[in-house]
């Protein structure tokens, strides 16, 4: 193999970009594709900073040829939003979507460097595979941090997603909700008075459970009086540190127990 295409494939799902682009492709490559031409280590930087602007690709290899100077690749590409793409190549994006689409890609490799990348895509989710959407692995990772960039946005379609039907969500100040539709009828409408807003300390990932370090913060769109956490007034906010555990199945959150790890702080 004309160079170590596991390590770039790795490499390039970390999302840095910029080393990608320095470590692999020659200062002259050239990426061609349908949307166009870009040349040497700037227009590529360029391209790739306009595409991955709040989504995640992860490359996800089917078939791999090569020869003393070529490799060709089937690759499935999950796209991986944290943030709204209304302009995406591949259709619009809403937070927490994840987008799978069909690369055939085959790169010139000289002295080691990618010389030419070409590449030619289907319509979106056309013969793919798709990936379970948590676990371990970089695109896991990457879907779980979208997940919570769409619960925070209060995109219920988006962050029911990632749940199995029989969901239980255990929460010390409510109880215990089971089922999607209990969890989304709960924070839709808590959500028309307050606002929550997940920012992420530490997170821990495995097959079978996603442990995280949050802080919630609980801001008040609305005068709420009878708020669980503390009353708030419009524009108010408090701030609750909690540990949660994600328990997964086939890929998805099956159970999430919340405990706060602190006191409440305005």
């Amino acid at each position: 193999m004309p160079l170590d295409y596991r390590a770039y494939v790795r490499d390039f799902n970390t999302g840095d970009d910029r080393g990608l682009v320095e470590k692999y492709f020659a200062p002259d490559t050239q990426m061609i594709s349908g949307s166009g031409v870009r040349k040497g280590h700037k227009g590529m930087n360029e391209f790739l900073a306009w595409a991955h602007d709040g989504v995640r690709e992860i490359i996800r290899p089917q078939v791999v040829m090569w020869d003393k100077d070529h490799i060709f690749a089937e690759v499935d590409m999950d796209f991986v939003a944290s943030k709204p793409r209304p302009d995406f190549t591949f259709g619009a994006l809403k937070t927490g979507d994840i987008l799978t689409v069909k690369f055939f890609a085959a790169y010139t490799v000289v002295n080691g460097k990618i010389t030419t990348l070409k590449t030619m895509t289907w319509k979106a989710e056309t013969g793919v595979t798709k990936a379970p959407r948590l676990g371990s692995e970089a695109g896991q990772r990457a879907s779980f941090l979208a997940y919570t960039r769409a619960f925070s946005s209060g995109l219920p379609e988006q962050y029911s997603a990632f749940y199995t039907d029989d969901v239980k969500l255990q929460l010390s100040s409510v109880g215990t909700l089971t089922g999607k539709k209990a969890i989304v009828d709960f924070y839709t409408k808590m959500f028309r008075t307050v606002r929550e807003d997940l920012v992420v300390n530490q997170i821990v990932f495995d097959e079978k459970a996603i442990v995280g370090d949050f802080v919630s913060v609980f801001t008040a769109v609305e005068d709420a009086p009878d708020f669980v956490v503390a009353p708030l007034k419009k524009g108010e906010s408090i701030r609750v540190p909690v540990f949660v555990y994600y328990t997964l199945r086939d890929g998805l959150i099956s159970d999430i127990r919340v405990a706060r790890s602190g006191a409440p702080a305005r």
